[in-house]
């Protein structure tokens, strides 16, 4: 058995719905898949003495999963008063209209065809909410219009897809691109050195208590994998499909359409800096 303090970022094992901090609380969308992990994070979060809360990522349109959530906050005596978007992909935002329905909540996002109301979400924005405060940090590279939120109260960031709890993200190109990410994840890195954050609350997969080791980790982990394509192209592997092949031959083939997204964010940025 893997000790899981040993892993990248240190996840705190199975994913489970719950407080995670004294500020969040996930409830599990039931849509687990290869890509989704376990299913998708929403998070509900709020001060601990006030009857206001924020959701980020409602998840996928699935009525038991919204008005669950609903619940979990109205058990603990709080209404839900905003809705916040850390992209767009379906597994994420799919079930957010409904969800405004069910709560009579705004939804603010980066892209404004996401918003349901005049208010979006831009760089270095305070989310005030009940006294709560969080942080918008703009991470482009999975999404163009990826975010995390950061939560200073917890030492905590809210990372969408950005970082994951398990594994690592697809750069999902032509939408995300690979310089954009690997920025954002020196944002992160910034986060934890500048910051103290070090709680990692994601989209996907468990909480991890090294924030600051899952971004390292990251970060390397792309610069092994464009080396390795990089080496890939040289040796005359020239599509995507030949790359993936050659480059992830020890990964799950159902998830090489994914994979050969990522590598085409890393052809498109070897290129553009002039590598291959």
């Amino acid at each position: 058995m893997t000790n899981a303090a040993a892993l990248p970022g240190q996840p705190r094992g199975s994913v489970v719905s719950g407080p995670a901090t004294p500020r969040a609380v996930n409830v599990l969308a039931p849509n687990p898949s290869a890509m989704t992990l376990d299913g998708t994070n929403t998070w509900i979060v709020s001060e601990p003495d006030s009857n206001l809360a924020v959701v980020i990522d409602p998840g996928p349109l699935d009525d038991a999963h919204l008005q669950h959530v609903v619940a979990t906050a109205e058990e603990a005596g709080k209404r839900i008063a905003l809705t916040l978007l850390t992209h767009g992909h379906p597994d994420h935002a799919e079930g957010a209209g409904r969800f405004a329905e069910l709560t009579g909540t705004k939804v603010r996002a980066l892209d404004p065809a996401l918003r349901l109301g005049d208010e979006g979400l831009s760089a270095g924005q305070v989310i005030t909410t009940g006294g709560l405060e969080m942080r918008v940090v703009p991470t482009p590279g999975h999404t163009a219009d990826s975010l995390c939120f950061h939560l200073p109260a917890d030492r905590a960031v809210l990372t969408g897809d950005t970082v994951l709890g398990r594994g690592t993200t697809v750069v999902a190109h032509p939408d995300g691109r690979l310089g954009d990410y690997l920025d954002s994840l020196r944002r992160l890195r910034s986060l934890t050195v500048d910051d103290g954050v070090h709680t990692v609350l994601p989209g996907h997969g468990p909480v991890l208590d090294d924030a600051q080791g899952v971004v390292e980790f990251y970060l390397a982990h792309r610069a092994n994998r464009l080396a390795q394509v990089e080496t890939a192209v040289e040796n005359g592997h020239g599509s995507a499909a030949e790359v993936v092949a050659h480059v992830y031959a020890d990964v799950d083939r159902s998830l090489w359409p994914a994979a050969e997204l990522s590598v085409r964010a890393q052809l498109e940025y070897l290129r553009e800096h002039g590598l291959i």
